[in-house]
């Protein structure tokens, strides 16, 4: 099964691999054709045409039709500004011997009518609540008709993820609908047919410009501070000021409202030199320590995310104050990113299904005690498992990223060789916690994360070749969210060009 969402990131992850949505549109309108004569051997059909791709999808099969030999009627339910659609659309213009076009201008004009095939290309997966006219009447009209009835992907009025029909809806013979099964049709026994139309697994396999799009929602213009988001970085040590910061300054790029970083008293005191953009919580003593969980738990209790690990240190004080926190952030089922330090200190640990691990190859075998698998496929077999093992999501990284959450899994190959420069992995922690902050799921949030990531290193990378810092990944990032098709597009064509 496949919901709106997701249906409408992979057509778009589809596109941007180089298979435009114009060929998946001609696709889908010839199988409705074939599976139209493979039932029944029409003289005329009438085709009911809305809005949106799947107005599209029956201008394709009204074509498909008539060069079959049908006599067909379009009858248009207003403008339909879809780019496939009117393309389509003008390609049937010039057919006056084959197809007759007749667009509705007045409720009065229309009228059930009778033949061989009647399709509905009405309304489709973005459809919600009660069809508004001229949808309402023209759906009592398809259904009082007399003829084959087909709908296309899935009747009109019918909420495509939900089933949900609290007005008028199309009452079909056949439903012939695309890519996968929408959960909607479950509640209904209508003959549902699912036909491939060359959307390449890669498209959903790999995490592509589509998952942004669909998940990474525009600001409400009334929205105030903290509404997308507050973030905590717990990590940093003597040695090690850079990391949190980095995290920190790559949650602040990704969108979230307020970032805090939680450190040793002195650490935090570099920390607070490096930017103003940044709030730094000075813990006691010269390392984090049990004796912080106390002043740690009121910053916790208000982020909506947590982000422990970079720079953190393994001295033996800070081991155990990792398993407290991770024990405090279990029990408040709090959001999280465990990495670096903090993931080595709690080895073994089953965790909890809003936690997001983030090893390296090293990483994964002091959790997991066991290698990486060298195959690919093998090594994404192993992630699964282990995340199912560890009751949370993981997120491998390498040349090829894995995520997976036990049950289905996710790959990035965005990346690129100057990507091996320490640092990166600090940004992806905070990127990945603006995510879980924003209230993505964190199998989303993980996923999500590393493809702005590592497409934000390869834009810095197309600039300075292997000479990129961390601090190019930050000044990046905004640029993929803001167009994280376009960002695509420049990652394909560099590559191409090199090849």
């Amino acid at each position: 099964m496949i919901d709106t969402k997701r249906m409408r990131a992979i057509e778009i992850n589809s596109e941007a691999l180089g298979i435009p949505t114009l060929l998946l549109m001609e696709n889908a309108g010839r199988s409705v054709k074939d599976e139209i004569l493979a039932r029944i051997k029409p003289n005329n059909a009438v085709i009911f045409v809305g809005h949106g791709g799947k107005g599209g999808d029956g201008l394709v099969t009204a074509r498909h039709l008539a060069g079959e030999g049908v006599k067909v009627k379009v009858i248009i339910l207003g403008e339909n500004k879809h780019r496939d659609a009117v393309f389509n659309y003008n390609a049937i213009l010039d057919m006056d011997y084959s197809i007759e076009i007749n667009e509705i201008k007045d409720l009065e004009e229309l009228k059930p009518v009778e033949a061989d095939v009647l399709v509905d290309a009405m309304l489709g997966t973005g459809f919600r609540g009660k069809p508004r006219e001229p949808f309402a009447t023209a759906i009592r009209v398809f259904n009082e008709s007399k003829g084959f009835k087909v709908s296309i992907d899935l009747p009109s009025g019918i909420d495509a993820d939900t089933g949900e029909a609290p007005g008028e809806y199309v009452k079909p013979d056949l439903v012939v609908t695309f890519h996968d099964m929408k959960k909607g049709l479950l509640r209904y026994n209508f003959n549902v047919i699912v036909k491939k139309i060359g959307i390449p697994p890669e498209a959903e396999i790999y995490v592509g410009p589509g998952d942004v799009v669909v998940s990474i929602k525009k600001r409400d213009y009334k929205s105030k501070k903290g509404d997308n988001g507050r973030v905590l970085v717990i990590g940093g040590s003597y040695t090690f000021t850079g990391a949190p910061t980095l995290s920190a300054l790559a949650a602040l790029r990704t969108g979230a409202d307020l970032v805090y970083v939680a450190s040793s008293e002195d650490t935090a005191k570099i920390i607070a030199g490096y930017s103003p953009d940044l709030i730094t919580i000075k813990l006691s003593g010269k390392n984090i320590s049990p004796n912080n969980l106390e002043e740690l738990k009121p910053w916790i209790d208000r982020a909506d995310s947590v982000i422990i690990g970079p720079g953190m240190g393994l001295s033996e004080e800070t081991i155990e104050a990792s398993k407290m926190i991770v024990n405090y952030l279990m029990e408040k089922n709090k959001p999280a990113v465990i990495d670096a330090d903090a993931l080595k200190a709690i080895s073994g640990y089953k965790l909890y299904p809003n936690a997001v691990i983030t090893p390296h190859a090293g990483e994964f075998k002091i959790f997991f005690k066991e290698e990486t698998e060298k195959d690919i496929r093998k090594r994404i077999t192993q992630v699964v498992a282990k995340a199912k093992e560890c009751n949370c999501v993981v997120l491998l990284k390498g040349y090829v990223d894995i995520i997976s959450d036990g049950m289905e899994f996710r790959l990035n190959k965005t990346g690129n060789p100057g990507m091996t420069v320490g640092g990166t992995g600090d940004t992806l922690t905070g990127i990945v916690g603006t995510f879980l902050a924003q209230k993505l799921s964190p199998f989303d949030a993980a996923a999500i994360g590393v493809f702005v990531n590592s497409l934000s290193g390869t834009l810095a990378y197309s600039e300075l070749g292997p000479h990129i810092t961390p601090s190019d990944i930050l000044n990046k990032i905004p640029i993929v969210l803001n167009d994280p098709i376009e960002s695509f597009k420049k990652k394909i064509y560099k590559r191409i060009i090199n090849s």
